[in-house]
């Protein structure tokens, strides 16, 4: 008998082999819910409402170094974003390159989302500005209301304070209220063609992947992870999971190989693979601890240097040890 689980996660392409059903886990019975990501991870770190749910990679190695178990990953890294081109800035403040920043006042959505934690290491490492250099200031992007998803204890000389409860980042960027702003959603003031709003690069594709030359490293954004309390029961499924979404993503990348018809409706996007494997290789968006490790540890050290992790959390704390070695011989 097949063992019922519930996954929560969006329609990427890479998990939709899963969610049709083309791809069964072995062993399991799959109950998809396509749900956007700040609901799911609401929903999921508040009230555990899935037995499997697609994660802020920040978020559940924050929790896990306070001590909280509730929750094992699988190195599965269904969101993964080059973070260059979400760095907007206000036209009027000067600000022509990364170092103009220090000083400044920054905007985020949240601190500790994974998205700002890779750009404040990224601009640390690259260019010399540390997240103490900056004034931070946190709400919704969109609107007045957001808050941390988790209570931050951060050090003494990190300047982080909430926006007015009655305002909202796109606006104060847009107004001069505030100088920049990190995110992970390109804000409404900078697509609608707001003059008083650029991005601070203003070639990202070409930044993006020079600095992927440099450091090889995709920053990975979300991973995949389970209820403790079922995998304690079933220890099997983190390996069957871990194999279910990495066939799914083969077919996916496959898929788009096929020439007899285009699975994607962009009329060069066999160009853009290219382009992409001369960058990144044929496997550009590895799953796995092996083919990650720098990666992760890049992103386990900016957390921690950030003062979101308790302690340095180590891969080897936050996977479940079945998934660490993911060669199978037969």
């Amino acid at each position: 008998m097949p063992l019922p689980l519930t996954f929560a996660c969006p329609a990427y392409d890479r998990i939709l082999p899963l969610a049709h059903g083309e791809i069964i886990p072995q062993g399991i019975r799959l109950n998809y819910l396509d749900l956007e990501v700040e609901e799911i991870f609401w929903r999921q770190l508040r009230n555990q409402e899935f037995d499997i749910s697609e994660s802020s990679f920040s978020s559940y190695v924050m929790l896990r170094s306070r001590g909280d178990e509730r929750f094992v990953a699988i190195p599965v890294f269904t969101s993964r974003f080059f973070r260059h081109a979400c760095v907007f800035i206000n036209t009027h403040k000067g600000i022509k390159e990364p170092g103009d920043l220090k000083g400044k006042i920054v905007g985020l959505p949240e601190y500790q989302i994974t998205a700002v934690v890779w750009l404040r290491g990224i601009f640390q490492d690259e260019y010399g500005v540390s997240p103490r250099d900056v004034h931070w200031r946190s709400g919704g992007e969109e609107m007045p209301g957001r808050e941390e998803k988790i209570k931050l204890n951060l050090p003494s000389d990190i300047d982080l304070q909430p926006i007015p409860p009655d305002k909202y980042l796109s606006k104060m960027l847009d107004d001069g209220e505030l100088d920049g702003m990190f995110t992970a959603r390109a804000p409404s003031s900078f697509t609608k063609g707001s003059p008083n709003v650029a991005r601070l690069f203003e070639n990202p594709r070409e930044v993006e992947e020079n600095y992927f030359r440099k450091t090889g490293i995709f920053p990975i954004m979300h991973t995949v992870i389970m209820k403790r309390e079922i995998y304690e029961k079933n220890p099997w499924i983190a390996v069957n999971l871990y194999k279910a979404f990495s066939e799914a993503k083969k077919m996916v990348l496959e898929n788009y190989a096929r020439t007899e018809a285009l699975r994607v409706a962009l009329p060069w996007v066999h160009d853009e693979i290219e382009r992409t494997k001369q960058v990144m290789t044929e496997d550009w968006w590895p799953y796995g601890v092996k083919k990650n490790r720098h990666v992760l540890e890049t992103f386990l050290r900016y957390h921690h240097e950030q003062g979101l992790s308790e302690k340095l959390m180590t891969i080897e704390d936050l996977f479940a040890p079945e998934t660490l070695d993911e060669e199978f011989k037969i």
